[in-house]
C-alpha cells in the first residue's frame, strides 16, 4: 500500500514537471496541475491564491473543485485565516479537522466537516512569498498529512516561477485598467479646451458638448449673447477634431456688405462684376478639408441663404458669374446671438436653413449665469495684461472682488476683459483697487465699502445676543448666495477668513457638515 502511494507521488511529480516544462504561463499549467493533484492523491479540491504585489490582499487565482462564485469568495488579508497566516509566515500549516479549527474561516462556504483536513503551503520565489497552494482532503493520520504537505511543498516550488509571472501580468493588467479608468474618468469628468477659461458647472456642460461633437462631421450652431466666447468654442471644436491640421476660416457675416458677401463666401470669376479682374476663391474653397466658421450667421441676407443651404446639403456651389460646380469637403460651424427661431417665424431666416445649421446646438451661457468663473477670468486677464504692459499687478482688493461679483456684465467676457485691461493700466502697485474699475460697475454712492446684508431690526422680547446672531446669519446667508457658496470668496467679501466663515456657516446650518 505504501509502495503504491510512493508510486502515485512520483507519477504526480513527473506529470507536473512535464506540464510546467511546456509553459510558464500559469493560465495554461495551473489547472492541469490542480487536476493532477486531485486525481493522484485523492484531494477533494485544490486552490492557488496570489498575494497582490505591494498590498495585503490574497485572492484565489485558480481552483479545482470550486465554482466561480465560491472562488470569488476566497479573499483574505495577510495574517487572516489559515491562508493569510501561511502567506505572512512563509510556513506550511495543516488543519487535521476543519470543524475543530477556529482559524479555518470557510470563506468559500464549503462547510466545516469532521472528516476533512486542510493543508496549505506557501508558494515562494527566491524567498519571496507570492501566494499559497492549498488542498482539502479526507482526514488521515498526522504522518500522512505531513507527507502530503511535503509533496505540496515540492509542487509549490515547481509552480513558483509561473505563479510569480502570473502575478506580474495581473499587476500590469491592473495598472493598465487603472490608467484606463482614470482616462475615462477624466474624459467623463470634463473635457476642458485649453483656449477657454472657466470651471463653472455651466461651462462644464459646454465642454462636454465640445467633446461629444468635436470628432464628428456634424454641423454645429453656437448660440449665446455677444461677448460670451462663441468664437473660442468654435476654435476648440476645430482643434479637437480630425481636421485640426487643416485650415479654420472665419467669416464675420455681419461685417460684410450684402453686395460682397456672396463673392466672399463662394468666390467669383473674372468679369463677374465691375472690379472682378481675376478669378478669386471664396472662403468655402479656402476652407476645403478644414472648417469654416460663420460668425453672426443671423446677419446673412435672405438672398444668400438659399445658396448657403445648398452648400450645407450638397457641399457644392458655383462661383459668382461661373458655371463650373465646385465641390468642397468642409465642416460648418455657425454662431449667432440672434433668436433664429423667432427670425424664422418673422420670415427673416429660412426655416430649412435653420434646421440644417442646428444639427448640434451649443449654448454658451452669459457671464451673469456663470459667476463662479468671474474671478478666475479676472485673474487670467490681469496676468495677461500685466505681462503685456510690464506691470507687477498680482491681485485684487476685497472691494474690487466684491464689485466684480455684484455686477451683471451685460457685455459678458469681452466687457470683463476690457474692464481688467483698463484697471491694470491704472494700477499703481501690485493690487487692483475698486477705484481702478470703471464707474459703470461701481455701486451708487460708494466705492470702497459695499453694503452687505440687510438693516438690523429690533425684535421685542429678543435678547441682544439673539438679534446679533440673527443679523449675522442674514449677512452670512446673503454673502454665501452672492459667492455661490464659495467659502473663500465669501471670506474675501466679508473681510474675514475661510475658517471663520466655514465655522459660522455650519453653526447657522447654512452649509452641510
Amino acid at each position: 500500500m505504501e509502495q503504491n502511494r510512493h508510486m502515485q507521488e512520483l507519477t504526480l511529480l513527473h506529470s507536473i514537471s512535464t506540464i510546467v516544462d511546456q509553459s510558464l504561463d500559469m493560465r495554461s499549467v495551473v489547472h492541469p496541475v490542480l487536476e493532477a493533484l486531485a486525481e493522484c492523491l485523492d484531494f477533494r479540491l485544490a486552490t492557488i491564491t496570489l498575494l497582490r504585489k505591494g498590498g495585503d490582499d490574497i485572492l484565489i487565482e485558480a481552483a479545482h473543485g470550486l465554482t466561480r462564485a465560491q472562488a470569488e469568495l476566497g479573499h483574505y488579508k495577510l495574517g487572516e485565516g489559515v491562508t493569510g497566516k501561511v502567506v505572512l509566515s512563509g510556513e506550511p500549516m495543516i488543519i487535521p479537522r476543519t470543524s475543530e479549527s477556529p482559524i479555518f474561516l470557510n470563506r468559500t462556504r464549503l462547510g466545516k466537516t469532521p472528516d476533512t483536513a486542510f493543508i496549505c503551503v506557501p508558494v515562494k520565489e527566491k524567498q519571496e512569498v507570492v501566494g499559497a497552494l492549498s488542498v482539502y482532503r479526507p482526514s488521515a493520520p498526522e504522518a500522512q498529512l505531513q507527507e502530503d504537505a511535503t509533496i505540496l511543498g515540492i509542487v509549490a516550488s515547481m509552480l513558483a516561477r509561473a505563479v510569480l509571472l502570473r502575478r506580474d501580468v495581473l499587476e500590469e493588467q491592473e495598472t493598465l485598467k487603472e490608467e484606463n479608468r482614470q482616462l475615462r474618468a477624466e474624459l467623463t469628468r470634463r473635457y476642458h479646451p485649453d483656449n477657454i477659461v472657466g470651471n463653472s458647472r455651466e461651462m462644464q456642460g459646454v465642454y462636454d458638448q465640445i467633446s461629444q461633437v468635436a470628432k464628428s462631421q456634424a454641423t454645429v450652431l453656437i448660440n449665446g449673447e455677444t461677448g460670451t466666447g462663441k468664437e473660442l468654442v468654435a476654435h476648440a471644436i476645430h482643434y479637437a477634431s480630425n481636421r485640426a491640421a487643416e485650415p479654420l476660416v472665419r467669416v464675420h457675416c455681419a461685417a460684410l456688405p450684402e453686395s460682397l458677401i456672396e463673392s466672399e463666401l463662394f468666390g467669383h470669376v473674372k468679369g463677374a462684376f465691375t472690379g472682378a479682374v481675376t478669378d478669386r476663391k471664396g472662403r468655402f474653397e479656402l476652407a476645403d478639408g478644414g472648417t469654416i466658421f460663420l460668425d453672426e450667421i443671423g446677419e446673412i441676407p435672405l438672398s444668400i441663404q438659399a445658396k448657403l443651404l445648398r452648400v450645407l446639403q450638397e457641399r457644392e456651389f458655383e462661383r459668382v458669374g461661373g458655371i463650373k460646380t465646385i465641390k468642397v469637403n468642409v465642416r460648418i460651424i455657425a454662431a449667432t446671438h440672434r433668436d433664429l427661431p423667432k427670425m424664422v417665424e418673422q420670415r427673416l431666416f429660412r426655416e430649412d436653413l435653420y434646421y440644417r445649421l442646428s444639427v448640434f446646438p451649443i449654448f454658451v451661457p452669459p457671464l451673469v449665469k456663470r459667476k463662479a468663473d468671474i474671478i478666475l477670468l479676472a485673474d487670467h486677464f490681469m496676468a495677461k495684461y500685466a505681462e503685456e504692459n510690464g506691470k507687477n499687478v498680482t491681485k485684487f482688493s476685497n472691494e474690487a472682488v466684491d464689485l466684480l461679483m455684484r455686477y451683471t456684465w451685460p457685455g459678458n467676457v469681452r466687457e470683463l476683459e476690457n474692464c481688467i485691461e483698463r484697471a491694470v493700466l491704472l494700477a499703481d502697485g501690485e493690487v487692483i483697487r475698486s477705484e481702478f474699475l470703471p464707474s459703470s460697475i461701481q455701486l451708487p454712492g460708494e466705492t470702497e465699502k459695499p453694503e452687505v446684508g440687510t438693516k438690523p431690526m429690533l425684535v421685542e422680547g429678543a435678547s441682544l445676543s439673539d438679534m446679533v446672531e440673527a443679523y449675522e446669519k442674514t449677512i452670512l446667508e446673503e454673502a454665501l448666495k452672492l459667492s455661490r457658496e464659495n467659502v473663500a470668496a465669501t471670506a474675501r467679501l466679508l473681510r474675514s477668513t475661510p475658517r471663520i466663515v466655514s465655522y459660522k456657516a455650519k453653526q447657522y446650518g447654512l452649509v452641510s457638515n
